[in-house]
Protein backbone atom coordinates (compact mmCIF):
# COMPACT_ATOMS: atom_id res chain seq x y z
CA UNK A 1 0.00 0.00 0.00
CA UNK A 2 2.65 2.49 0.82
CA UNK A 3 4.25 1.87 -3.10
CA UNK A 4 0.70 2.58 -4.50
CA UNK A 5 0.90 6.04 -2.25
CA UNK A 6 4.26 6.69 -3.40
CA UNK A 7 3.15 6.04 -6.72
CA UNK A 8 0.42 7.85 -6.95
CA UNK A 9 1.61 11.05 -5.16
CA UNK A 10 4.98 11.31 -7.84
CA UNK A 11 2.10 11.51 -10.35
CA UNK A 12 -0.70 13.42 -9.39
CA UNK A 13 0.82 16.23 -8.06
CA UNK A 14 -2.04 18.72 -8.55
CA UNK A 15 -5.92 19.08 -8.09
CA UNK A 16 -7.13 19.48 -11.54
CA UNK A 17 -9.43 22.52 -10.56
CA UNK A 18 -6.55 24.13 -10.80
CA UNK A 19 -5.27 23.69 -13.97
CA UNK A 20 -8.90 25.18 -15.72
CA UNK A 21 -6.42 27.96 -17.15
CA UNK A 22 -3.20 25.67 -18.13
CA UNK A 23 -4.76 23.26 -20.75
CA UNK A 24 -5.21 24.78 -24.32
CA UNK A 25 -8.32 26.29 -25.27
CA UNK A 26 -10.60 23.57 -26.96
CA UNK A 27 -13.47 25.62 -29.58
CA UNK A 28 -16.77 23.22 -28.95
CA UNK A 29 -16.39 22.37 -32.86
CA UNK A 30 -13.23 21.19 -31.82
CA UNK A 31 -13.94 18.82 -29.16
CA UNK A 32 -16.34 17.51 -31.20
CA UNK A 33 -14.22 16.45 -34.03
CA UNK A 34 -12.14 15.09 -31.03
CA UNK A 35 -14.56 13.04 -29.72
CA UNK A 36 -15.87 12.02 -33.33
CA UNK A 37 -12.06 10.82 -34.16
CA UNK A 38 -12.35 8.82 -30.58
CA UNK A 39 -15.24 6.85 -31.48
CA UNK A 40 -13.32 5.74 -34.59
CA UNK A 41 -10.58 5.27 -32.62
CA UNK A 42 -13.01 2.99 -30.78
CA UNK A 43 -14.56 1.47 -33.45
CA UNK A 44 -11.12 0.29 -35.26
CA UNK A 45 -10.34 -1.30 -32.30
CA UNK A 46 -13.24 -3.46 -31.93
CA UNK A 47 -11.79 -7.01 -32.53
CA UNK A 48 -9.11 -6.11 -29.78
CA UNK A 49 -12.12 -5.71 -27.45
CA UNK A 50 -13.97 -8.82 -28.62
CA UNK A 51 -10.79 -10.79 -27.90
CA UNK A 52 -10.70 -9.03 -24.62
CA UNK A 53 -14.31 -10.11 -23.40
CA UNK A 54 -13.90 -13.50 -24.61
CA UNK A 55 -10.82 -14.11 -22.94
CA UNK A 56 -11.78 -12.66 -19.47
CA UNK A 57 -15.05 -14.83 -20.10
CA UNK A 58 -12.87 -18.18 -20.76
CA UNK A 59 -11.27 -17.75 -17.24
CA UNK A 60 -14.17 -17.93 -15.11
CA UNK A 61 -12.41 -16.24 -12.16
CA UNK A 62 -14.77 -16.05 -8.50
CA UNK A 63 -13.54 -13.25 -6.70
CA UNK A 64 -9.94 -13.16 -4.82
CA UNK A 65 -8.97 -15.21 -7.32
CA UNK A 66 -9.16 -13.20 -10.63
CA UNK A 67 -5.45 -14.57 -11.09
CA UNK A 68 -5.28 -15.09 -15.04
CA UNK A 69 -7.67 -12.27 -15.63
CA UNK A 70 -5.68 -9.55 -14.09
CA UNK A 71 -2.38 -10.77 -15.06
CA UNK A 72 -4.15 -10.49 -18.86
CA UNK A 73 -5.31 -7.17 -18.43
CA UNK A 74 -2.87 -5.33 -16.57
CA UNK A 75 -0.25 -7.09 -19.58
CA UNK A 76 -2.14 -5.23 -21.58
CA UNK A 77 -2.10 -1.71 -20.57
CA UNK A 78 1.54 -2.24 -19.38
CA UNK A 79 2.22 -2.61 -23.06
CA UNK A 80 0.60 0.54 -23.78
CA UNK A 81 2.94 2.48 -21.79
CA UNK A 82 0.37 2.12 -18.28
CA UNK A 83 2.89 1.82 -15.04
CA UNK A 84 1.44 -1.12 -13.36
CA UNK A 85 1.34 -1.45 -8.80
CA UNK A 86 0.17 -5.18 -8.22
CA UNK A 87 -1.19 -6.09 -4.85
CA UNK A 88 -3.06 -2.74 -4.10
CA UNK A 89 -4.54 -2.62 -0.44
CA UNK A 90 -2.87 -5.75 0.44
CA UNK A 91 -5.23 -7.95 -2.55
CA UNK A 92 -2.81 -9.74 -4.97
CA UNK A 93 -5.29 -9.46 -7.21
CA UNK A 94 -5.96 -5.76 -7.24
CA UNK A 95 -4.24 -3.26 -9.26
CA UNK A 96 -3.83 0.24 -10.77
CA UNK A 97 -2.71 1.08 -13.95
CA UNK A 98 -1.66 4.72 -14.67
CA UNK A 99 -0.48 6.84 -17.46
CA UNK A 100 0.57 10.48 -17.08
CA UNK A 101 0.90 13.20 -19.70
CA UNK A 102 1.09 15.95 -17.54
CA UNK A 103 -0.79 18.50 -15.29
CA UNK A 104 -4.75 17.63 -15.86
CA UNK A 105 -7.72 16.18 -14.76
CA UNK A 106 -6.83 12.67 -13.01
CA UNK A 107 -9.59 10.50 -14.15
CA UNK A 108 -10.20 7.24 -13.19
CA UNK A 109 -11.65 4.38 -14.94
CA UNK A 110 -12.92 1.32 -12.98
CA UNK A 111 -14.98 -2.08 -13.73
CA UNK A 112 -15.43 -5.51 -11.54
CA UNK A 113 -13.97 -8.97 -13.00
CA UNK A 114 -15.17 -11.43 -10.81
CA UNK A 115 -17.66 -14.25 -11.64
CA UNK A 116 -20.22 -15.91 -10.21
CA UNK A 117 -20.09 -19.41 -8.44
CA UNK A 118 -21.82 -22.59 -10.57
CA UNK A 119 -22.51 -19.94 -13.56
CA UNK A 120 -20.26 -22.00 -15.97
CA UNK A 121 -22.42 -21.60 -18.99
CA UNK A 122 -21.46 -22.16 -22.78
CA UNK A 123 -22.43 -18.49 -24.87
CA UNK A 124 -24.47 -18.60 -27.62
CA UNK A 125 -26.44 -21.28 -26.22
CA UNK A 126 -30.51 -20.10 -25.11
CA UNK A 127 -30.65 -22.87 -22.88
CA UNK A 128 -28.22 -24.34 -19.67
CA UNK A 129 -25.35 -26.37 -20.80
CA UNK A 130 -22.20 -25.76 -18.61
CA UNK A 131 -18.52 -25.80 -19.96
CA UNK A 132 -17.61 -27.27 -16.80
CA UNK A 133 -20.20 -28.54 -14.43
CA UNK A 134 -20.32 -27.21 -11.08
CA UNK A 135 -17.80 -24.16 -12.16
CA UNK A 136 -17.85 -20.44 -11.85
CA UNK A 137 -18.80 -18.69 -14.71
CA UNK A 138 -19.64 -14.52 -15.92
CA UNK A 139 -23.20 -15.04 -14.72
CA UNK A 140 -23.32 -11.12 -14.20
CA UNK A 141 -21.33 -10.10 -17.01
CA UNK A 142 -18.08 -8.94 -15.56
CA UNK A 143 -15.79 -9.95 -18.36
CA UNK A 144 -16.66 -7.17 -20.35
CA UNK A 145 -16.39 -4.07 -18.00
CA UNK A 146 -12.41 -3.92 -18.09
CA UNK A 147 -12.04 -4.57 -21.89
CA UNK A 148 -14.39 -1.44 -22.22
CA UNK A 149 -12.41 0.65 -20.24
CA UNK A 150 -9.29 -0.25 -21.73
CA UNK A 151 -10.49 0.17 -25.65
CA UNK A 152 -11.70 4.00 -24.52
CA UNK A 153 -8.77 4.66 -22.36
CA UNK A 154 -6.05 3.62 -25.57
CA UNK A 155 -8.15 5.64 -27.82
CA UNK A 156 -7.93 9.20 -25.91
CA UNK A 157 -4.20 7.83 -25.14
CA UNK A 158 -3.80 8.00 -28.69
CA UNK A 159 -5.56 11.44 -29.18
CA UNK A 160 -3.52 13.13 -25.88
CA UNK A 161 -0.08 12.22 -26.85
CA UNK A 162 -0.72 13.56 -30.37
CA UNK A 163 -2.70 16.95 -29.16
CA UNK A 164 -0.24 16.97 -26.17
CA UNK A 165 -3.11 16.84 -24.06
CA UNK A 166 -2.61 17.05 -20.18
CA UNK A 167 -4.05 14.73 -17.43
CA UNK A 168 -3.46 11.75 -16.15
CA UNK A 169 -5.62 8.06 -16.66
CA UNK A 170 -5.54 5.17 -14.13
CA UNK A 171 -7.71 1.97 -14.64
CA UNK A 172 -8.26 -0.14 -11.73
CA UNK A 173 -10.37 -3.44 -11.06
CA UNK A 174 -13.56 -4.06 -8.73
CA UNK A 175 -12.03 -7.18 -7.11
CA UNK A 176 -14.43 -9.49 -5.65
CA UNK A 177 -17.55 -7.25 -6.35
CA UNK A 178 -19.65 -10.22 -5.30
CA UNK A 179 -18.13 -10.08 -1.88
CA UNK A 180 -18.28 -6.12 -1.75
CA UNK A 181 -14.84 -6.78 -0.23
CA UNK A 182 -12.09 -4.55 -2.24
CA UNK A 183 -13.53 -0.74 -2.83
CA UNK A 184 -14.14 -0.12 0.89
CA UNK A 185 -10.58 -0.90 1.18
CA UNK A 186 -9.19 1.13 -1.67
CA UNK A 187 -10.87 4.29 -0.04
CA UNK A 188 -9.73 3.46 3.33
CA UNK A 189 -6.36 3.45 1.90
CA UNK A 190 -5.96 6.62 0.02
CA UNK A 191 -5.71 5.18 -3.14
CA UNK A 192 -8.51 8.03 -4.53
CA UNK A 193 -7.32 10.66 -2.55
CA UNK A 194 -5.62 12.52 -5.59
CA UNK A 195 -8.21 11.47 -7.94
CA UNK A 196 -10.37 13.86 -9.70
CA UNK A 197 -13.47 11.69 -11.02
CA UNK A 198 -13.54 8.65 -11.21
CA UNK A 199 -16.12 6.53 -14.29
CA UNK A 200 -17.32 3.34 -13.28
CA UNK A 201 -18.94 0.67 -16.37
CA UNK A 202 -20.66 -2.39 -15.50
CA UNK A 203 -22.83 -4.57 -17.88
CA UNK A 204 -26.49 -4.08 -18.75
CA UNK A 205 -29.12 -4.52 -21.28
CA UNK A 206 -29.04 -0.62 -22.41
CA UNK A 207 -26.99 2.24 -22.63
CA UNK A 208 -27.56 4.66 -19.75
CA UNK A 209 -26.13 6.69 -17.03
CA UNK A 210 -28.07 8.28 -14.16
CA UNK A 211 -27.53 10.60 -11.09
CA UNK A 212 -28.20 11.10 -7.42
CA UNK A 213 -29.09 8.59 -5.34
CA UNK A 214 -30.03 5.76 -6.81
CA UNK A 215 -31.72 2.31 -6.06
CA UNK A 216 -30.75 -0.61 -4.14
CA UNK A 217 -28.94 -0.60 -0.45
CA UNK A 218 -25.39 -0.55 1.10
CA UNK A 219 -24.33 -3.51 3.24
CA UNK A 220 -21.89 -4.73 6.06
CA UNK A 221 -20.67 -8.20 5.56
CA UNK A 222 -20.12 -10.08 8.99
CA UNK A 223 -18.98 -13.79 10.32
CA UNK A 224 -19.84 -14.22 13.38
CA UNK A 225 -17.66 -17.47 14.75
CA UNK A 226 -18.41 -19.44 17.55
CA UNK A 227 -16.08 -21.70 19.60
CA UNK A 228 -17.29 -24.95 21.97
CA UNK A 229 -15.96 -27.87 23.38
CA UNK A 230 -15.92 -31.00 21.45
CA UNK A 231 -17.18 -34.13 22.24
CA UNK A 232 -18.48 -37.66 21.05
CA UNK A 233 -21.85 -37.08 20.00
CA UNK A 234 -23.07 -39.97 21.53
CA UNK A 235 -20.64 -41.32 24.05
CA UNK A 236 -20.84 -37.96 26.14
CA UNK A 237 -22.62 -35.23 24.68
CA UNK A 238 -22.55 -33.30 27.97
CA UNK A 239 -19.31 -33.08 28.15
CA UNK A 240 -19.67 -31.06 24.74
CA UNK A 241 -20.63 -27.43 24.08
CA UNK A 242 -21.60 -27.38 20.36
CA UNK A 243 -20.68 -24.14 18.51
CA UNK A 244 -23.00 -25.27 16.20
CA UNK A 245 -26.05 -24.50 18.51
CA UNK A 246 -24.53 -21.49 18.87
CA UNK A 247 -25.07 -20.78 15.31
CA UNK A 248 -28.01 -21.89 14.74
CA UNK A 249 -29.55 -19.80 17.37
CA UNK A 250 -28.05 -17.25 16.09
CA UNK A 251 -29.30 -18.00 13.15
CA UNK A 252 -33.21 -18.50 14.71
CA UNK A 253 -32.30 -15.18 16.56
CA UNK A 254 -31.98 -13.39 13.28
CA UNK A 255 -34.98 -14.79 11.75
CA UNK A 256 -37.01 -13.70 14.69
CA UNK A 257 -36.15 -10.18 14.32
CA UNK A 258 -36.73 -10.16 10.58
CA UNK A 259 -40.70 -10.28 11.64
CA UNK A 260 -39.69 -6.40 12.88
CA UNK A 261 -37.36 -5.08 10.44
CA UNK A 262 -38.33 -1.90 7.99
CA UNK A 263 -39.58 -3.47 4.63
CA UNK A 264 -36.77 -1.36 2.87
CA UNK A 265 -34.13 -3.52 4.99
CA UNK A 266 -32.41 -6.77 3.55
CA UNK A 267 -30.38 -9.58 5.49
CA UNK A 268 -29.27 -13.18 4.40
CA UNK A 269 -26.88 -15.90 5.28
CA UNK A 270 -25.51 -19.10 4.94
CA UNK A 271 -23.39 -21.25 7.62
CA UNK A 272 -19.57 -21.59 6.40
CA UNK A 273 -18.75 -24.06 9.17
CA UNK A 274 -21.26 -26.58 10.62
CA UNK A 275 -19.07 -28.82 11.84
CA UNK A 276 -16.97 -31.75 10.88
CA UNK A 277 -19.07 -35.13 11.09
CA UNK A 278 -22.35 -35.60 13.13
CA UNK A 279 -20.80 -38.07 16.20
CA UNK A 280 -18.59 -34.94 17.12
CA UNK A 281 -20.03 -32.06 19.18
CA UNK A 282 -18.35 -29.42 16.71
CA UNK A 283 -16.31 -27.34 18.70
CA UNK A 284 -16.47 -24.69 15.84
CA UNK A 285 -19.20 -23.51 13.27
CA UNK A 286 -19.43 -19.56 12.02
CA UNK A 287 -22.70 -17.96 10.11
CA UNK A 288 -21.98 -15.30 7.33
CA UNK A 289 -24.75 -12.58 7.03
CA UNK A 290 -25.12 -9.54 4.50
CA UNK A 291 -27.36 -6.82 6.43
CA UNK A 292 -28.58 -4.09 3.73
CA UNK A 293 -30.41 -1.33 4.30
CA UNK A 294 -30.91 2.01 2.45
CA UNK A 295 -28.56 4.45 4.55
CA UNK A 296 -25.58 3.89 6.59
CA UNK A 297 -27.60 4.46 9.55
CA UNK A 298 -29.78 1.54 9.20
CA UNK A 299 -27.07 -0.52 7.95
CA UNK A 300 -24.69 0.50 10.97
CA UNK A 301 -28.39 0.19 13.73
CA UNK A 302 -28.74 -4.02 11.72
CA UNK A 303 -24.90 -4.64 12.55
CA UNK A 304 -25.54 -3.58 15.87
CA UNK A 305 -28.32 -5.63 16.48
CA UNK A 306 -27.01 -8.59 15.22
CA UNK A 307 -23.88 -7.97 17.24
CA UNK A 308 -26.04 -8.26 20.35
CA UNK A 309 -27.79 -11.94 19.06
CA UNK A 310 -24.91 -13.57 18.80
CA UNK A 311 -23.47 -12.19 21.86
CA UNK A 312 -27.00 -14.01 23.38
CA UNK A 313 -26.21 -17.22 21.44
CA UNK A 314 -22.66 -17.46 22.98
CA UNK A 315 -24.30 -17.16 26.52
CA UNK A 316 -26.88 -19.96 25.78
CA UNK A 317 -24.44 -22.57 24.31
CA UNK A 318 -21.52 -21.12 26.95
CA UNK A 319 -19.44 -20.81 23.77
CA UNK A 320 -16.89 -17.70 22.89
CA UNK A 321 -18.01 -15.65 20.00
CA UNK A 322 -15.62 -13.34 17.72
CA UNK A 323 -16.65 -11.88 14.07
CA UNK A 324 -14.76 -10.24 11.20
CA UNK A 325 -15.96 -7.62 8.69
CA UNK A 326 -15.20 -9.35 5.06
CA UNK A 327 -17.16 -6.30 2.84
CA UNK A 328 -19.13 -2.87 3.21
CA UNK A 329 -20.37 -1.36 0.16
CA UNK A 330 -22.15 2.22 0.99
CA UNK A 331 -25.11 3.27 -0.88
CA UNK A 332 -24.53 5.08 -4.18
CA UNK A 333 -24.89 8.66 -5.41
CA UNK A 334 -24.01 9.45 -8.52
CA UNK A 335 -22.82 12.78 -9.84
CA UNK A 336 -25.25 14.75 -11.78
CA UNK A 337 -22.53 17.18 -14.16
CA UNK A 338 -20.87 13.61 -15.43
CA UNK A 339 -23.88 11.80 -15.72
CA UNK A 340 -25.45 14.25 -17.98
CA UNK A 341 -22.40 15.16 -19.43
CA UNK A 342 -22.00 11.55 -20.36
CA UNK A 343 -25.99 11.16 -21.39
CA UNK A 344 -25.53 13.63 -24.37
CA UNK A 345 -22.71 11.65 -25.56
CA UNK A 346 -24.93 8.61 -25.32
CA UNK A 347 -27.03 9.77 -27.35
CA UNK A 348 -24.65 10.48 -30.18
CA UNK A 349 -23.36 6.80 -30.12
CA UNK A 350 -26.92 5.14 -29.65
CA UNK A 351 -27.54 1.70 -29.38
CA UNK A 352 -25.87 -1.09 -31.65
CA UNK A 353 -27.67 -2.50 -34.12
CA UNK A 354 -28.74 -5.91 -33.35
CA UNK A 355 -28.80 -8.90 -35.94
CA UNK A 356 -31.53 -11.14 -36.48
CA UNK A 357 -29.84 -13.72 -35.17
CA UNK A 358 -29.27 -11.49 -31.97
CA UNK A 359 -32.58 -10.77 -31.30
CA UNK A 360 -33.70 -14.83 -31.65
CA UNK A 361 -31.04 -15.09 -29.22
CA UNK A 362 -32.43 -12.91 -26.79
CA UNK A 363 -35.77 -14.31 -27.11
CA UNK A 364 -35.05 -17.61 -26.86
CA UNK A 365 -33.27 -16.91 -23.77
CA UNK A 366 -35.55 -14.82 -22.16
CA UNK A 367 -38.19 -18.19 -23.02
CA UNK A 368 -36.13 -20.48 -21.31
CA UNK A 369 -35.93 -18.34 -17.70
CA UNK A 370 -40.02 -17.70 -18.45
CA UNK A 371 -39.24 -13.84 -17.86
CA UNK A 372 -42.11 -11.77 -17.88
CA UNK A 373 -41.66 -10.20 -21.14
CA UNK A 374 -40.06 -12.20 -24.65
CA UNK A 375 -39.13 -8.90 -26.05
CA UNK A 376 -35.40 -9.29 -27.41
CA UNK A 377 -32.89 -7.08 -26.92
CA UNK A 378 -33.83 -2.53 -26.83
CA UNK A 379 -33.98 -0.94 -29.80
CA UNK A 380 -34.29 2.77 -27.82
CA UNK A 381 -32.00 4.28 -25.32
CA UNK A 382 -33.16 4.46 -21.67
CA UNK A 383 -34.02 8.04 -20.42
CA UNK A 384 -31.48 10.05 -18.29
CA UNK A 385 -31.59 8.53 -14.59
CA UNK A 386 -33.05 10.48 -12.38
CA UNK A 387 -32.49 10.73 -8.51
CA UNK A 388 -34.45 8.10 -6.93
CA UNK A 389 -37.23 10.33 -4.63
CA UNK A 390 -38.23 7.86 -2.30
CA UNK A 391 -35.76 4.85 -1.62
CA UNK A 392 -36.45 1.56 -2.80
CA UNK A 393 -34.96 -1.48 -1.75
CA UNK A 394 -32.43 -4.41 -3.59
CA UNK A 395 -28.90 -5.08 -4.59
CA UNK A 396 -25.55 -3.29 -3.21
CA UNK A 397 -22.03 -2.20 -5.22
CA UNK A 398 -18.94 -1.34 -3.29
CA UNK A 399 -18.70 1.74 -5.99
CA UNK A 400 -20.85 3.48 -3.39
CA UNK A 401 -17.90 4.09 -0.99
CA UNK A 402 -16.12 5.75 -4.17
CA UNK A 403 -18.85 7.33 -5.00
CA UNK A 404 -18.59 8.83 -1.78
CA UNK A 405 -14.99 9.83 -2.00
CA UNK A 406 -15.00 11.74 -5.78
CA UNK A 407 -17.59 12.41 -8.04
CA UNK A 408 -18.24 9.20 -9.67
CA UNK A 409 -20.97 7.43 -12.22
CA UNK A 410 -21.78 4.33 -13.22
CA UNK A 411 -22.11 3.66 -17.16
CA UNK A 412 -24.30 0.84 -18.07
CA UNK A 413 -23.84 -0.65 -21.32
CA UNK A 414 -25.59 -2.75 -23.31
CA UNK A 415 -24.41 -6.38 -23.54
CA UNK A 416 -26.27 -8.64 -21.95
CA UNK A 417 -30.14 -9.76 -22.43
CA UNK A 418 -33.10 -8.30 -20.51
CA UNK A 419 -35.46 -9.69 -18.28
CA UNK A 420 -32.92 -12.50 -16.71
CA UNK A 421 -32.64 -13.62 -13.22
CA UNK A 422 -29.16 -12.41 -12.30
CA UNK A 423 -26.21 -14.32 -10.69
CA UNK A 424 -27.45 -17.16 -13.01
CA UNK A 425 -26.12 -18.87 -15.56
CA UNK A 426 -28.76 -17.51 -18.22
CA UNK A 427 -26.81 -14.36 -17.99
CA UNK A 428 -23.60 -15.81 -19.25
CA UNK A 429 -25.29 -16.83 -22.57
CA UNK A 430 -24.79 -13.47 -23.78
CA UNK A 431 -21.43 -11.97 -22.39
CA UNK A 432 -18.96 -13.74 -25.27
CA UNK A 433 -21.25 -13.31 -28.08
CA UNK A 434 -21.76 -10.25 -30.73
CA UNK A 435 -24.54 -9.38 -28.34
CA UNK A 436 -21.56 -8.42 -25.36
CA UNK A 437 -18.98 -7.96 -28.75
CA UNK A 438 -21.14 -4.23 -29.72
CA UNK A 439 -22.29 -3.57 -26.34
CA UNK A 440 -18.62 -2.93 -25.45
CA UNK A 441 -18.02 -1.41 -28.80
CA UNK A 442 -20.93 1.28 -28.07
CA UNK A 443 -20.11 2.00 -24.18
CA UNK A 444 -16.23 2.79 -24.63
CA UNK A 445 -17.42 5.31 -27.15
CA UNK A 446 -19.47 7.02 -25.13
CA UNK A 447 -16.89 6.67 -22.03
CA UNK A 448 -14.28 8.08 -24.39
CA UNK A 449 -15.85 10.90 -26.01
CA UNK A 450 -16.71 11.65 -21.98
CA UNK A 451 -13.36 11.48 -20.80
CA UNK A 452 -12.20 14.15 -23.40
CA UNK A 453 -14.83 16.39 -22.71
CA UNK A 454 -13.59 16.38 -19.15
CA UNK A 455 -9.67 17.23 -19.95
CA UNK A 456 -10.80 19.52 -22.52
CA UNK A 457 -13.47 21.71 -20.55
CA UNK A 458 -11.65 21.65 -17.19
CA UNK A 459 -15.04 23.80 -16.55
CA UNK A 460 -17.09 20.89 -15.81
CA UNK A 461 -14.89 18.82 -13.75
CA UNK A 462 -15.25 22.34 -11.18
CA UNK A 463 -19.15 22.00 -11.44
CA UNK A 464 -18.94 18.28 -10.55
CA UNK A 465 -17.04 19.02 -7.50
CA UNK A 466 -19.52 21.62 -6.93
CA UNK A 467 -22.13 19.72 -7.00
CA UNK A 468 -20.19 17.12 -4.95
CA UNK A 469 -19.11 19.60 -2.18
CA UNK A 470 -22.55 21.45 -2.17
CA UNK A 471 -25.48 19.16 -2.96
CA UNK A 472 -24.53 15.36 -2.71
CA UNK A 473 -22.06 15.88 0.50
CA UNK A 474 -24.03 18.72 2.26
CA UNK A 475 -25.79 16.71 5.13
CA UNK A 476 -24.27 13.24 4.64
CA UNK A 477 -20.16 12.72 5.24
CA UNK A 478 -18.78 9.27 4.50
CA UNK A 479 -17.69 7.22 7.03
CA UNK A 480 -15.77 3.74 6.48
CA UNK A 481 -17.74 0.86 8.17
CA UNK A 482 -14.33 -1.16 8.05
CA UNK A 483 -11.68 -0.44 10.55
CA UNK A 484 -7.84 0.68 10.39
CA UNK A 485 -6.57 -3.53 11.18
CA UNK A 486 -10.00 -4.53 9.44
CA UNK A 487 -7.82 -6.78 6.45
CA UNK A 488 -9.60 -8.13 2.90
CA UNK A 489 -10.55 -11.63 3.50
CA UNK A 490 -8.61 -13.06 0.20
CA UNK A 491 -8.62 -16.64 1.30
CA UNK A 492 -12.81 -16.35 0.20
CA UNK A 493 -12.92 -18.30 -2.63
CA UNK A 494 -9.49 -20.13 -3.47
CA UNK A 495 -10.78 -23.82 -2.56
CA UNK A 496 -13.36 -23.22 -5.28
CA UNK A 497 -11.12 -21.75 -7.78
CA UNK A 498 -8.72 -24.45 -6.96
CA UNK A 499 -11.25 -27.38 -7.12
CA UNK A 500 -12.01 -26.08 -10.68
CA UNK A 501 -9.14 -24.47 -12.61
CA UNK A 502 -7.99 -27.18 -14.15
CA UNK A 503 -10.47 -27.99 -16.13
CA UNK A 504 -11.33 -24.69 -16.70
CA UNK A 505 -7.75 -23.88 -18.15
CA UNK A 506 -8.78 -26.51 -21.24
CA UNK A 507 -11.21 -24.39 -22.29
CA UNK A 508 -9.17 -20.80 -21.92
CA UNK A 509 -9.48 -19.01 -25.61
CA UNK A 510 -6.96 -19.42 -27.91
CA UNK A 511 -7.40 -16.04 -29.51
CA UNK A 512 -3.74 -16.87 -32.36
CA UNK A 513 -6.01 -20.06 -33.51
CA UNK A 514 -9.66 -18.86 -33.26
CA UNK A 515 -11.46 -15.87 -34.02
CA UNK A 516 -13.79 -16.03 -31.19
CA UNK A 517 -14.59 -17.95 -28.15
CA UNK A 518 -17.70 -19.15 -29.92
CA UNK A 519 -15.42 -20.69 -32.92
CA UNK A 520 -13.34 -22.39 -30.41
CA UNK A 521 -16.21 -24.04 -28.51
CA UNK A 522 -17.91 -24.80 -31.95
CA UNK A 523 -20.65 -22.92 -30.91
CA UNK A 524 -23.38 -22.39 -34.25
CA UNK A 525 -24.70 -18.74 -32.91
CA UNK A 526 -27.41 -18.88 -32.26
CA UNK A 527 -28.20 -22.13 -30.78
CA UNK A 528 -31.89 -22.90 -29.44
CA UNK A 529 -34.31 -24.99 -28.79
CA UNK A 530 -36.13 -25.91 -31.68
Amino acid sequence: MKNAKILLSGILILSSVTFASAQKKYSKKQIEKLKSEAAAIVEAHKKQSQVMVDKVFSFAELGFQEEESSKYLTGILESNGFTIEHSISGIPTAWFATWSNGDGPVIALGSDVDCIPKASQYPGVAYHKPIVDGAPGHGEGHNAGNPLNITSALAVKEIMERENIGGTLILWPGIAEELVAAKAWYVRDGLFDKIDMCIFTHVGNNLGVSWGPTSGTGLISVEYLFEGEAAHSAGAPWRGRSALDAAELMNIGWNYKREHLHPLKRSHSIFTDAGDQPNVVPSKAAIWFYFRDVSYEGIMEMYAQANEIAKGAALMTSTTMTSRVLGTAWPRHYNKVIAETMYENIKDVGLPTWTTADQELAKAVQTEVKAKKIEGLPTELSELGLPVLEPISGGSDDIGDISWKVPTVTMRFPSNIPGLPGHHWANAIAMATPIAHKGVTAGAKAEAMTILDFLLQPELLTQAWDYFNNEQTKETKYQPMIAADDMPPIYLNKDKQDTFRPALEKFYYDETKYDTYLEQLGVEYPTVKK
